[in-house]
């Protein structure tokens, strides 16, 4: 037993012998310490008689980083808890996680409108109903709106609108004012997506509008192909085995919604990861972005010194 034991101190000795050298060369410093490894380092200390005795410190475990990879069958509860860590570690880029991509699932909605005719035998299209659904299917917003010129044709068979309805039809500006109070900051979702906005007047961040006529996957998942511009019932029934739009009542734009937000939901994950690398990172909002407050430079300690010599 003498022997390992004497063995382990002629090699500790020459190794203080070599940092010896090295503190004297100027090449390490006398306080900087050999680097640790593992859960447990062990490092020596020296003894008033020359002896030496191990001791043993613990390294804080690593900082874990959440990977942006997630399964596609992931389910909608998990992409749930996946989206807020990934937020929650910030959007710092040096952490390899562009979180501005990465919503969470209270910011998405989903919206359907459905028009009448106005105008000269009716050709323009004008809003009359519109629904909008959460992230869930569940219905946020759903009412008939009074278009601002007259109704020439109700276009029932596809719209559903009949005169009734818009008895109490609230004014268009009115719906507007509501609607758009909810799009704010919203990721929204839709199918043809862009004449929904039309007739809301309105124009909704490209970055942040998912337009489900638009992704090649679902028609790659449908064995449809991938450039073509497929309809909602279509989608509907190849990937969600469900019937929309039948009979002769016309569209119900919550059940629209409803479906356009569980296709979406379908290929969430791929379709955000592609989002991500292709859409340029959102400026950092100046709500959560403290350096961008233009109080603070009002501190004395922000102004030039020739202008606080000139002020005394």
């Amino acid at each position: 037993p003498e022997g390992p034991r004497k063995k382990k101190s002629r090699k500790h000795q020459r190794f203080m012998e070599r940092r010896a050298l090295l503190e004297q060369k100027g090449l390490l410093t006398p306080h900087q310490q050999a680097p640790m490894v593992g859960l447990e380092a062990h490092s020596t200390l020296t003894k008033a008689g020359g002896t030496t005795a191990p001791c043993c410190r613990k390294v804080p475990k690593p900082k874990q980083v959440v990977s942006l990879s997630l399964s596609p069958s992931a389910s909608p509860d998990s992409i749930a808890r996946h989206h807020s860590v990934l937020l929650s570690q910030g959007n710092d880029s040096s952490k390899g996680v562009r979180t501005s991509h990465i919503p969470r699932p209270g910011k998405y909605v989903a919206i359907d409108c459905e028009m009448v005719g106005t105008g000269p035998q009716g050709r323009q299209s004008e809003l009359a109903r519109c629904s909008v659904v959460n992230y869930d299917g569940d219905v946020i917003y759903d009412k008939y709106v009074q278009p601002e010129l007259p109704i020439v044709d109700y276009r029932t068979r596809w719209s559903g609108i009949t005169k009734w309805h818009m008895k109490n039809a609230i004014p268009f500006k009115v719906a507007q004012a509501e609607i758009l109070k909810i799009l704010k900051d919203k990721i929204v979702v839709g199918h043809a997506i862009h004449n929904d906005f039309q007739a809301l007047k309105y124009f909704h961040p490209k970055d942040r509008t998912r337009d489900t006529s638009r992704i090649p996957v679902l028609n790659q998942r449908a064995g449809l192909p991938i450039r073509a511009s497929v309809s909602l019932k279509s989608l509907a029934g190849h990937l969600l085995h469900k019937k929309i739009q039948v009979g002769c009542r016309g569209h119900s734009s919550v059940e629209d919604a409803q479906t356009a937000m569980e296709l979406y939901r379908l290929v969430e994950v791929q379709w955000e990861t592609e989002l991500a690398r292709t859409l340029p990172p959102r400026p950092p909002s100046p709500v959560t972005d403290p350096t961008t407050d233009s109080n603070q430079y009002m501190d004395d300690r922000y102004w030039p010194t020739d202008l606080m010599a000139s002020s005394l």
